[in-house]
């Protein structure tokens, strides 16, 4: 098939499975689909180790969004397709550029949709496409438009029609085929504008020969001096870090914190302090380690410096974690506690990315680059886990589990709570738990979250 089938075919899949629906199992199968007919179109050189990952996590986040329907798994099935049909055409382009490639196209493709020549085949001779492009898409797309404006504008046009019955949503058919047909254009016949391809290279993990000359950043500041600069720096930092990580846990374990809101406002205070340590220290390393100092024979101290600190802002990180811990033990599960450890995880990936990047002379776009795909890895953990599950699981083994805030913060954990009524013979429970799910049981195949439907 041509790029245009692909436009054509999904198109009309897309409105077969939206029309009059809900979100549901539909964008999964949707994107499902999209998966498989992107793995047929690929050519064989492209289907690259990176692209069949794409592809198995495109299938599992379309299934985890048919089943969840929620937000993570939303993402995790939008990023997952739209990273496969990046890498389906570019193998080598950088993930970083796929932002602003797919917004350049959905800015431009109101252009690009006429320039006809770019993704219709060219036939001197009308085949059976282009007869009926000629004869009914476009006369029939012209009537239905103008057919709209002048029932806006006569009650008595309008009313020659009313005797005809047909069960259409008229312009909710308009919208999901321009919807559909936007989706279908932009992934099927997206282009990579040059400025991009030729600032690709600006991404690369490893430094280049002419990178490697030994060259002082500024032209106030001589090498010399900027190497001195950066050990004075890390020795500093790495005294002000020592004490600064004694007093953080000094407060953390050691001082008595009267309530448990203030005790959760303390350690978010904290966690987000950490977290900015680490960014910050991250781009100062970033900063002085961008080119040179990498290949610097007379870097040793400079080095040992900055592996100290990374060190330290390790034990930082630990740190947090282990209070954040103590915090759960004490107060049970939340989606903000486990969020907490997320956010430090990545924290500690950086800083390891970090010292991978200086021991192996990386650059700068490396940490950028690693960074992102372990970003990704954490949408799709998000997405393929019941979280609230395991956080209702979790807290029901506690004297004071709160049923309020499971019932109306928490999502999918409806089974575990009419359990818990089940056991507590608590019938007003049970009632608000299936009144609660029976709208979900209600709904069309196609706007189900599937989740519900395993509930008795």
């Amino acid at each position: 098939m041509k790029t245009h089938h692909y436009i054509f075919l999904t198109t009309l899949l897309f409105v077969i499975v939206f029309y009059d629906q809900n979100v549901g199992p539909n964008l999964g199968i949707i994107g499902i689909i999209y998966a498989i007919l992107t793995l047929v179109k690929t050519p064989e050189k492209n289907k690259t180790k990176t692209f069949l990952f794409l592809f198995v996590t495109s299938i599992l986040s379309s299934i985890a969004f048919a089943w969840y329907g929620d937000f993570p798994s939303f993402l995790a099935v939008v990023s997952s397709i739209l990273l496969l049909g990046y890498k389906s055409k570019n193998r080598r382009m950088k993930i970083l550029f796929l932002i602003p490639v797919f917004v350049l196209n959905c800015m431009t493709s109101f252009c690009r949709v006429f320039s006809f020549d770019q993704w219709l085949p060219k036939k001197n001779v009308p085949g059976l496409w282009q007869k009926t492009l000629a004869f009914v898409l476009i006369p029939l797309i012209l009537i239905s438009v103008f057919f709209g404006i002048y029932s806006a504008g006569s009650d008595h046009f309008a009313s020659l029609f009313t005797d005809f019955e047909l069960d259409i949503n008229f312009w909710q058919l308009v919208a999901m085929i321009a919807l559909g047909f936007f989706i279908a254009f932009n992934y099927w016949n997206y282009a990579v504008e040059k400025f991009i391809y030729k600032n690709n290279y600006m991404l690369d993990n490893d430094f280049k020969e002419k990178d490697k000359i030994q060259k002082p950043t500024y032209s106030f500041l001589d090498l010399d001096a900027e190497r001195m600069s950066g050990v004075i720096s890390f020795f500093s930092l790495n005294i002000l870090l020592i004490f600064f990580i004694i007093t953080y846990n000094y407060e953390q374990f050691y001082e008595v914190t009267k309530t448990s809101v203030k005790l959760s406002e303390e350690t978010h205070e904290r966690v987000n302090a950490v977290i900015m340590s680490i960014v910050m220290a991250i781009l100062v390393i970033m900063f002085y380690f961008k080119s040179n100092f990498n290949f610097d024979p007379k870097a040793g101290k400079m080095k040992i410096l900055v592996n100290i600190w990374i060190f330290l802002n390790a034990v930082l990180v630990i740190s947090a974690m282990i209070k954040n811990s103590e915090y759960i033990m004490n107060y049970g599960f939340t989606y903000k506690r486990l969020g907490v450890y997320g956010f430090l995880i990545l924290s500690l990936i950086g800083l390891i990315m970090t010292f991978i990047k200086i021991q192996t002379k990386k650059r700068n776009a490396f940490l950028f680059n690693t960074m992102t795909w372990y970003v990704y890895g954490v949408i799709l953990i998000c997405s393929y886990i019941n979280w609230g599950g395991i956080i209702t699981s979790e807290n029901m083994r506690r004297k004071s589990f709160d049923i309020s805030y499971h019932r109306d913060e928490v999502n999918f954990s409806e089974k575990l709570l009419l359990e818990y009524a089940e056991q507590k013979n608590d019938s007003s429970l049970k009632t608000e738990i299936l009144n609660k799910v029976k709208p979900q049981k209600e709904e069309k195949f196609l706007s189900k979250v599937l989740y519900y439907q395993t509930m008795k």
